[in-house]
């Protein structure tokens, strides 16, 4: 059968989401007959390469996640959807794609831009039960193009990228399973606006400049019970294998234990961090395993999810499997788990030393680097005593 001819380069998509489109742009590239899409988010490239067609019709598995875009081509456009398996509804969103396109949002480029650089503090579902706390970090170009990212205490939203105009801000992220999309005016150091995650969420913000406004301390947010002071579970790895933190192989040293999900943005993130960290400290009696609680009871299932982020980052410290469902059961010690991903820091005699709450990932620049420094000393300290 002939090989679909996709057009290569720029190509501009919309995800249909109930409150707006969502915007991102991604670039097709052929070797020989072989085609990659690579999402950009930003400074991010994902690269798609898991590709295969039948007729007119493409299929495109994103990688790390269970989800996939199921399009028809005609030439300069694309349309179908994107389907996330990982959701037990709401699991498809249209999509359709036009080649040549190079920017984000239809607002692009503007001549009279407001300034949103730097932080803001900002209130998710103000004056409401769900009220949340959040950081809006922004770096604005002279074209108006906007990064960024907003912190939170279980995390950050990745990679954001949009643009502002006279008075408004739109900034949207594409990773392959999560679809952010925000929608702001402005009104001076004020802003008032909408969020949408797919097309199962939907809530108000709003945001005032402040670059004192802080988070409360990621180390003190999840902690032991009283009358518990050691960590233990006992869940199997990806063979089926049962594995407990009392195996010889954790005996007298350093652990660090990763409660992730296969499914979780900054998991993702801090994945590619650990997966180096391992490499590079495990000779020196540093050991590393991750706690995967998965979102699908079968184990098949959650395993192949979980073999596809080993496979991506090259990790090889192990990866267990839990269900999400059940992880007050697993890890009762744990007055609660906040935000994926949570960072456990064992000592030698296996002492729980410190609990840290989500994942400053690259995204967020100076904070990042920040929770880089101070991860670096915590880490030496223990390897150390």
């Amino acid at each position: 059968m002939k090989t679909l001819l996709l057009i290569t380069g720029i190509w501009k998509a919309v995800l249909g989401l109930p409150g707006g489109d969502l915007p991102f742009n991604f670039e097709v590239n052929r070797s020989d007959s072989l085609y990659t899409i690579t999402i950009l988010n930003g400074s991010e490239k994902i690269l798609v390469d898991e590709i295969s067609f039948t007729g007119d019709s493409m299929i495109a598995r994103l990688p790390v996640f269970d989800s996939e875009i199921r399009v028809l081509v005609n030439g300069k456009s694309m349309t179908g959807d994107f389907i996330n398996y990982s959701r037990k509804t709401n699991q498809r969103i249209s999509f359709h794609a036009y080649q040549g396109i190079p920017y984000r949002f239809n607002t692009y480029p503007q001549v009279s831009i407001a300034n949103v650089q730097g932080r803001w503090e900002t209130d998710f579902s103000p004056g409401t039960a769900d009220s949340s706390k959040a950081i809006g970090v922004f770096e604005q170009k002279e074209n108006g193009i906007v990064y960024g990212t907003f912190l939170t205490p279980s995390g950050d939203y990745r990679y954001l990228e949009g643009c502002a105009t006279s008075d408004s801000l739109f900034l949207s992220c594409f990773d392959g399973a999560h679809a952010f999309l925000f929608k702001a005016a402005i009104n001076g150091d004020r802003m008032t606006g909408i969020y949408l995650s797919g097309n199962h969420w939907k809530e108000n913000f709003v945001a005032k400049r402040n670059d004192k406004f802080k988070l409360p301390d990621p180390y003190s947010i999840t902690y032991l019970k009283k009358g518990f002071d050691k960590m233990a579970f006992t869940l199997p790895d990806l063979e089926g294998r049962a594995v407990s933190l009392t195996d010889k192989m954790f005996q007298d040293k350093v652990v660090i234990i990763q409660v992730m999900g296969s499914w979780c943005p900054n998991c993702m993130d801090e994945s590619a961090f650990f997966s180096g960290v391992y490499e590079k400290y495990k000779d020196r009696g540093l050991r590393i395993v991750g706690l995967s609680f998965e979102k699908t009871p079968d184990f098949a299932h959650a395993a192949s999810n979980i073999k596809r982020l080993r496979d991506r980052y090259h990790i090889t410290y192990p990866l267990l499997i839990g269900n999400r469902d059940s992880v007050a059961q697993t890890l009762p010690m744990l007055n609660k788990i906040a935000g994926y991903p949570t960072t456990i820091y064992v000592d030698k005699k296996g002492k729980v030393r410190k609990i840290y709450t989500g994942f400053s990932g690259p995204a967020t620049g100076n904070e990042y680097e920040k929770y880089k420094e101070d991860f670096y000393r915590l880490l030496e300290k223990l390897l150390t005593e």
